[in-house]
C-alpha cells in the first residue's frame, strides 16, 4: 500500500485504504497528456458557459442573438464539459492503473481524441449548422462538428480497446488498490459498451426522420450507459479522496468490488434491451432509464455512507488536504441534491437540467479533487493556498444556487432548452428564479476559472522550481 499523498510504500491496512501509486515510467507522460486534454476542454467549455449563462439571465439576455447563439453555445459547452472532460480524465486514470503494453496504440488513441476535440471547438466558427438539443450528446448538425465527434469517438474506442489489453490484474486477495483497479476496469468496459450501444443505434435508427428525433434516438441508449462510467469514476474519486483524509474506511475492498460488479451487471443488461425492444420504442427508453436508476442507486448509497462516516473520524485537515476535503464534501452534496431533484421532476421544464446539473457537477467536483490529489504525484506542486481550499466551495455553491434557481423556476413551468423571450417569464417569481440561476451560474464560472488558475500555478511553479 502507498501513502495517499506521497506515493511512498507503507504497510498495508487491509480493507480500509483505497489508493493507487502513480507510476514514473512512460505511463506518467501519457496520463499527463490525457489530463491536459481534459483541462483544456474544461477551459474551452468555460468560455462558452460565460456567454451561455448571460444569454438566459434577465436584463442581460437581450444583448445576445439568443435564438441561435444560446443553442450553439449550449451544444459545445455540454460536449466539452461532460463528454470530453469526463472521458479524458478517465483516460488518465486508466493509463495510470494499466501496464505499459501497446504504448504506440495508446498515443494514437490520444491523438485521435485531441484532434476530435479541437475540431469540436472550431466547428461553430467555420460552418453554419443547426444546433440539435439531443440528450446526452447534443450536436451541431454539420459535417465539421459531426466529423470531430467521430474522431473523438474513434479515439475513445481505441483507448478502451488498448486499456483492456493493458489492464493490470486486480489480484486474488483484493486490497483497496485492487478494488480501485477493478472499478477503473469496470468504468473502461462500461465505456466500451456505450460505444457499442451508439454503433447499434446508428445501425438501426431510421435516417429519414426529423433530426431532433434521430439524434435523440441515436444517443439515448449509449448515453445512459455512459452515466454508469461517469458514476464509477466519481465513486473511485470519493474512495481515493476519503483515504487521503481519514485513516481508514469502514468498508471492505471486497464489498466495494461487489458493488462495482453490480453496476457492471446492470451495464451488461444493455444488449438485452436492444434485442428485446426496438430502439425507437417507448419500452426501450423506459428499460434504459430503469437500468440507470436502480443499477446506479444500489451502488452509490453504501459507498457514500461509508465515505461520510469516515469523514466524521478524520483528523483536522492540513493545508494540503483542505482542497481535497472541500472537493469531496461538495461533490457529495451536489450529487445528492441532483438525485433528490430527480424525484421532483414532473413534465418537461427546467427541473430536468437542475437534476442532471447536480449529478454532473458532483462528478466534476470529485474529478477536481482528484486532480489536486494527483498533481504532487505527477511532479507538480501540491495546491495548499486558501484559494485552493475555497475553490470547490465557490464552484459547488454557485452550482447549488444555479440548480435551486432552476428548481424554483421549474415549479412555475419554465421550459428547458430555451432562452430569451422563448422562456416566457410571466411573473416576478419566475424572473427571480432564473435570476438566481444566472447568479449561481456566474459564481460557478468564477469557481471553474479559479480551478484552472490553481492547476496552472501548480504546473508552472513546479517548472520554475526545476529551472
Amino acid at each position: 500500500m502507498t501513502n495517499p499523498l506521497s506515493g511512498a510504500l507503507e504497510p498495508d491496512v487491509p480493507g480500509f485504504q483505497f489508493d493507487l501509486a502513480v507510476p514514473t515510467d512512460a505511463r506518467k507522460s501519457l496520463a499527463m497528456a490525457w489530463l491536459a486534454l481534459g483541462l483544456l476542454a474544461l477551459l474551452a467549455s468555460g468560455l462558452f458557459s460565460v456567454l451561455l449563462v448571460l444569454s438566459r439571465t434577465p436584463q442581460l439576455q437581450t444583448l445576445f442573438p439568443v435564438a441561435d447563439f444560446f443553442r450553439v453555445a449550449l451544444v459545445v459547452h455540454v460536449d466539452l464539459s461532460v463528454l470530453v472532460w469526463f472521458l479524458a480524465f478517465g483516460g488518465a486514470l486508466w493509463t495510470l492503473s494499466g501496464t505499459t503494453r501497446l504504448q504506440f496504440m495508446a498515443w494514437c488513441a490520444f491523438a485521435l481524441s485531441a484532434l476530435g476535440t479541437a475540431t469540436l471547438c472550431v466547428a461553430p466558427f467555420v460552418e453554419p449548422a443547426t444546433a440539435v438539443m439531443a440528450n446526452y450528446v447534443p450536436v451541431l448538425d454539420g459535417p465539421v462538428f459531426l466529423g470531430g465527434l467521430m474522431l473523438f469517438g474513434a479515439g475513445i474506442t481505441l483507448l478502451c480497446l488498448r486499456s483492456m489489453l493493458a489492464a493490470s490484474p486486480v489480484g486474488v486477495r483484493i486490497s483497496g488498490a485492487g478494488a480501485l483497479r477493478f472499478g477503473l476496469n469496470a468504468a473502461m468496459v462500461t465505456t466500451a459498451v456505450a460505444v457499442a450501444a451508439f454503433a447499434w443505434s446508428w445501425a438501426t435508427v431510421p435516417q429519414n426522420i426529423d433530426a431532433r428525433a434521430y439524434y435523440e434516438l441515436l444517443f439515448w441508449g449509449g448515453g445512459h450507459v455512459l452515466q454508469f462510467a461517469y458514476t464509477l469514476l466519481m465513486l473511485i474519486g470519493w474512495l481515493w479522496l476519503a483515504s487521503s483524509l481519514a485513516p481508514s474506511l469502514k468498508l471492505s475492498p471486497r464489498v466495494v468490488t461487489l458493488l462495482f460488479a453490480i453496476a457492471l451487471i446492470a451495464v451488461f443488461l444493455t444488449p438485452i434491451t436492444y434485442l428485446a425492444y426496438d430502439v425507437t420504442s417507448v419500452e426501450h427508453h423506459r428499460m434504459q432509464t430503469l437500468l440507470m436508476r436502480y443499477g446506479g442507486g444500489l451502488v452509490i448509497g453504501p459507498i457514500a455512507l461509508a465515505v461520510v462516516w469516515s469523514l466524521r473520524a478524520a483528523p483536522a485537515p492540513s493545508s494540503e488536504t483542505r482542497p481535497l476535503r472541500a472537493s469531496l464534501v461538495s461533490s457529495l452534496l451536489l450529487f445528492s441534491a441532483g438525485g433528490l431533484i430527480g424525484f421532483m421532476i414532473t413534465g418537461s421544464n427546467v427541473r430536468i437540467p437542475a437534476h442532471y446539473h447536480g449529478c454532473i457537477v458532483g462528478v466534476t467536483l470529485a474529478m477536481m479533487g482528484m486532480v489536486y490529489r494527483l498533481l504532487p504525484q505527477l511532479g507538480f506542486l501540491a495546491p495548499r493556498s486558501r484559494t485552493a481550499a475555497w475553490q470547490p466551495l465557490i464552484y459547488g455553491g454557485g452550482q447549488l444556487l444555479h440548480i435551486v434557481g432552476l428548481v424554483w423556476s421549474g415549479g412555475y413551468g419554465v421550459q428547458r432548452k430555451v432562452a430569451g423571450a422563448d422562456q416566457v417569464l410571466r411573473t416576478t417569481a419566475e424572473v427571480w428564479g432564473m435570476g438566481l440561476m444566472g447568479l449561481g451560474g456566474l459564481i460557478a464560472i468564477v469557481g471553474g476559472i479559479l480551478f484552472l488558475v490553481i492547476v496552472g500555478r501548480s504546473v508552472l511553479g513546479a517548472r520554475g522550481a526545476k529551472a
